[in-house]
């Protein structure tokens, strides 16, 4: 019985994902995956990749992430959990590149610039 680990990242959030032949148990910094993302929303998203291949049953999914926020874990979960099943198995990388389950969103907060209120708001300008 081996497992697989891999790692998805948004965001700053990163998530460490340990996948292995189960009955289907998802749990979450050692919390279980309803009590950690309380969201409909969020669950759905963490289960969209096993959804997409019908393998909800297949494995137990450990995880443990870190930074960010609630969307961003999820997100980096779903990666994560995407990529151990290309690793196990990988003719099931089409169907998740795909739905665009494979790939890394890399957008990023932009930062803050002296002389401005926020990262591209500019102070009121008046003319008179």
């Amino acid at each position: 019985m081996q497992i697989v680990n891999t790692i998805g990242r948004r965001k700053t959030s990163i998530a460490r994902v340990y996948v292995k032949p189960g009955k289907g148990d998802i749990k979450i910094n050692d919390r279980e995956l309803k009590e950690y993302f309380l969201s409909e929303i969020h669950q759905t998203l963490v289960k969209q990749a096993l959804a997409a291949l019908k393998l909800e049953a297949s494995y137990d999914v450990t995880v443990n992430v870190e930074g960010g926020g609630i969307t961003g874990q999820a997100e980096a979960v779903r990666l994560g959990i995407a990529r151990a099943l290309v690793v196990i198995s990988p003719e099931n990388k089409p169907t998740l590149r795909k739905e665009g389950f494979m790939t890394r969103d890399s957008r990023m907060v932009e930062r803050k610039k002296p002389g401005r209120r926020k990262a591209r708001r500019k102070f009121q300008f008046s003319k008179r």
